[in-house]
């Protein structure tokens, strides 16, 4: 109830089309791994744009790190090119084109940003992968946005 509550207000934030927000099924996850946890964040500021959060799980890997590795082979594989996350830890990549740009990270390594305050997350996010520590469920949190290839 709480999760469709805040993906309405998202919905709400970027346009009651949800045109404005990047399609996750758009993004190829290796076979096995699932979101637990999503958000929408928007900025209405002067260079507004809508982003979707995602925290997927996976528990055929023996960690997250390994679940990580396997996500950016497989990101790849489909074309997808290795770009600059915005702090340290994160990865990143472009899908073809440029269209969508991901950033990614080990469930461990975005609580380390999170903490550090080097990035901003949901509450419902963070729980999800404070979850995944707790209970060595391999994690990683993902950030969806349009690309600069999009229009």
């Amino acid at each position: 109830m709480l999760a469709a509550a805040a993906l309405a207000l998202g919905l709400g934030a970027c346009g009651s089309t949800g045109s404005h927000l990047p399609n996750l099924g758009r993004v190829p996850l290796v076979h096995g791994a699932h979101p637990v946890a999503r958000v929408t964040q928007c900025d209405r500021g002067a260079n507004a744009y809508c982003a979707v959060v995602v925290v997927v799980y996976d528990r055929a890997y023996p960690s997250s790190y390994a679940l990580l590795m396997s996500e950016r082979a497989y990101l790849h594989g489909h074309g997808w090119t290795g770009a600059n996350g915005p702090v340290g830890p994160e990865g990143a990549a472009d899908s073809p084109g440029h269209k969508l740009h991901l950033t990614y990270a080990t469930a461990g390594d975005e609580l380390q940003s999170i903490d550090f305050n080097w990035v901003q997350r949901p509450r419902s996010i963070t729980h999800a992968l404070s979850v995944s520590m707790f209970d060595r469920t391999p994690a990683l949190a993902m950030v969806l946005e349009y690309g600069s290839g999009s229009t």
